[in-house]
Formats: C-alpha cells, sequence, structure tokens
C-alpha cells in the first residue's frame, strides 16, 4: 500500500481545509485524507453544490475568515500557474494578485480563525535558476519568473504570520509534479511521444527534477504533523533527476513502444527554438516550441531534497517507471 495512504496518529479529529481542491494536486490530497477518515472542506469559488464545499475567495479576506472558521489545518494548493520567463502584463498581475496576495489574505484568515497548521505548496520557481548544479533551499539568487518571484513572497508572507500568531507553518517548494489528473508539460510530452510526433531529444547529460503526486501528498501528511517541520521550507523532489533524452525513453517505455535509435541533433534543436522566438515577436504570441522550451528540454534544473529527508526522514517513494505507467493510465 501507498505510505501516504495510511492512517496517522496525532491529528485524527483535526478538521482540514484543502484550497485549489478540485486541481490535480488539490484533488490528490482532498481523496487521500478523506479516505485517512480526516474531515476535510475544500475552498470553492464558484457554485459547487458538494457538501463539503466551502465558499471563499482567496481574494475576498472576510469570506477565508468564515471560511478557516473550525479549522485545524489548512492546506494551500491554489494558485496561479504560468511558469515562463516571458509572460503579458496581465499575467504578471494575475501571479502577485492571486499567488501571494491570495496567500498572504489565507494565512491572515487562518491565523485569525485560530488555525493551528498550515501547509503551502510553492514551487522551486522560488528559487533561482540552478544552471548545472544540484542546488538546496539555501541556493542564493532571484528567481527568474513573476510565477517565482510571487511564490516567493508567498512563502515569505506564510512564515512571517506562522512567527506571530504561533502557527504550525511549513512551505514545500515541489519539483515538476507528475501523475494521472495532471495536466502539465510532462503529461503532454507522454501524448506526443505515443503518437510519435515529438522528436527524440539528443542526451546532453542534463538533470531534471520530478516528483510524483503521491510523494507530494506523502511530504504534506509528513510535515502537518511533525513538530520538527514548523517554520521550514523544503524542496520536495525524487531522487530520480533524467535527462530530457531519458524521460523520452521512459515515456517509449512506459507505452510498449520501441526504443528509438536516432536523436535530433542537439544544434538543430536549439536553432529551432531561436526560430521560435523571432516568430514569437512577429506574432505577439507563444508558440509551442521557442528557446525556453528547448531548454526546459535540453538544459538542466536539478533540487535537492536532502533537508526533507535528513530532517525528517521523508523520501520520494514512487519510480520514474512506475510513475510514468500511472501517469499515462498503463
Amino acid at each position: 500500500m501507498n505510505e501516504s495512504l495510511v492512517p496517522s496518529e496525532g491529528v485524527e479529529g483535526d478538521r482540514y481545509l484543502i484550497t485549489g481542491g478540485t486541481g490535480f494536486i488539490g484533488r490528490r490530497v482532498l481523496a487521500t485524507q478523506t479516505l485517512c477518515g480526516r474531515d476535510c472542506r475544500f475552498l470553492a469559488r464558484c457554485e459547487n453544490h458538494s457538501p463539503h464545499a466551502v465558499s471563499a475567495d482567496l481574494l475576498d479576506a472576510p469570506s477565508l475568515v468564515a471560511a478557516c472558521a473550525g479549522i485545524d489545518c489548512v492546506v494551500h494548493c491554489a494558485g496561479y500557474a504560468h511558469s515562463f520567463a516571458t509572460c503579458s502584463g496581465d499575467e504578471v498581475r494575475l501571479h502577485w494578485l492571486v499567488n501571494f496576495e491570495g496567500t498572504r489574505n489565507l494565512i491572515e484568515a487562518a491565523g485569525r480563525a485560530g488555525v493551528r497548521r498550515f501547509v503551502f505548496m510553492s514551487s522551486v520557481k522560488a528559487m533561482a535558476e540552478p544552471g548545472d548544479t544540484c542546488v538546496n533551499e539555501d541556493f542564493l539568487g532571484e528567481p527568474l519568473t513573476a510565477y517565482g518571484r510571487s511564490k516567493l513572497a508567498a512563502e515569505e508572507a506564510v512564515i512571517d504570520a506562522g512567527r506571530r500568531y504561533g502557527m504550525h507553518v511549513v512551505n514545500l517548494r515541489l519539483a515538476m509534479v507528475y501523475g494521472s489528473g495532471g495536466r502539465g508539460n510532462l503529461e503532454r510530452m507522454g501524448r506526443l511521444v505515443r503518437k510519435g510526433v515529438f522528436p527524440p531529444l539528443p542526451e546532453t547529460g542534463n538533470r531534471r527534477s520530478l516528483v510524483h503526486v503521491d510523494d507530494v501528498v506523502s511530504a504534506m501528511r509528513l510535515v502537518v504533523e511533525d513538530d520538527r517541520a514548523n517554520g521550514r521550507t523544503y524542496i520536495v523532489a525524487s531522487h530520480e533527476a533524467p535527462s530530457g533524452r531519458q524521460l523520452f525513453d521512459a515515456l517509449r517505455a512506459a507505452q510498449g513502444l520501441q526504443p528509438c535509435g536516432w536523436a535530433m541533433p542537439e544544434g538543430l534543436f536549439r536553432l529551432a527554438g531561436r526560430a521560435g522566438d523571432v516568430v514569437e515577436r512577429l506574432a505577439g504570441r507563444r508558440i509551442p516550441l521557442d528557446s525556453e522550451v528547448v531548454s526546459r528540454l535540453l538544459d538542466s534544473a536539478c533540487y535537492s531534497p536532502a533537508r526533507i529527508e535528513k530532517e525528517l526522514g521523508w523520501r520520494a517513494r514512487v519510480p520514474l517507471a512506475e510513475g510514468l505507467r500511472e501517469m499515462l493510465g498503463v
């Protein structure tokens, strides 16, 4: 049995409020906690007829205070995700409003309502880009994207409110999360590989951190209950950090496809990315392939989970091959 589904001691009677409960990660958190016998509510911005839905909006502070009444633990999974370096002014504004101001509103409401524990699902994008190094939480530098900057500001608001209200708070910086029900880059790549239209990547020796959604849930459950996690920020990632080519091969293997014996040259990929940049400038909109997309495929973004492993004993348990099969439903 997946250890994230095993009931644990210590917070059995607690009532949970989960934001983003209809999204990829929040839905898995809600299902797991409910299965384990927790009394769970989820935040609903739009009309929802579920008896477990609580009507509130991250940008409406009074509604959040009401939503947090009687709640013992908040797991904050909601957010606006667009992590490309280039984005419109409206997208920059949405990042700040939802990811920072919304989180600040929620943590303040939780504090005023007497919530005892709060877990914020942040992102490794709250850190500077690591280049070819595998970095930890102490890596210096500013986030590259508006998304990352809003997540970092939200993390700081969570830690500050935890001190002021005497609340157990934890930030989880998630690497790329994948699994069944996700709609991210890896899921799209898997579908294109299955159709035979994704070009075979060259082996550049890069490392890309990722983590299965079940491992994210197990980390959340651990930090909620372990007093040593209070006030801490943790990277949540698997030790498996495959290259783009290794991911391509693993996606083929997971779907029963024969190994691909050739690769498109790296130089051709990067040239195509630069051509995409030109098209974007002329068209005024993003296209599927540009330099930033190529960088995500061929360059490194490696993050070390050593802190949460050393301090709390957590470790990602879902192997890449098994996780990809679950993601693809095969």
